[in-house]
């Protein structure tokens, strides 16, 4: 990646993502930007409370996040929630832009898109971190399917 931008970046994102993340380079307030994050999160469908168990909790969040793919005809989906508003925006968006992804892609992304969207100026250090480990994650979870 030396030498690439983050406008030669965003051309590695699949159209999902890339329309999301555009969508956030237009919110210039960052009120806005957290109501953009709360409306993913109204969105998110409920997580069943059995896929809610310690081996899908996302390790180093300070609420309480869970992440369960399913692989189905090379395809990873996500299934996920969290305690608090915010953290469960954050995971909605990944789950979103993520969806209909094979596994390869899902494990070549980078988080960098997450700097376009401004949200990193907008969250605090502990969602920041947040953010990168539920992305994490999301994508050891998908390798776990290279290897079957």
């Amino acid at each position: 990646m030396c030498g690439e931008t983050l406008i030669e970046m965003a051309a590695e994102l699949n159209p999902t993502l890339e329309k999301i993340v555009a969508k956030f380079e237009k919110i210039a307030e960052p009120k806005r930007r957290y109501e953009y994050l709360l409306w993913f999160a109204k969105r998110l469908p409920a997580m069943p409370e059995d896929l809610q168990v310690p081996e899908n909790k996302v390790v180093g969040c300070v609420s309480q996040v869970y992440v369960h793919a399913v692989c189905t005809d090379g395809i990873v989906e996500f299934q996920a929630t969290s305690d608090a508003q915010i953290t469960k925006g954050l995971v909605a968006f990944l789950v979103e832009g993520l969806a209909g992804l094979s596994p390869q892609e899902i494990v070549k992304l980078t988080p960098d898109f997450i700097q376009r969207t401004g949200l990193n100026m907008s969250l605090t250090p502990s969602r920041s971190n947040g953010f990168y480990n539920i992305f994490k994650t999301m994508q050891q979870q998908a390798a776990s399917f290279l290897a079957d």
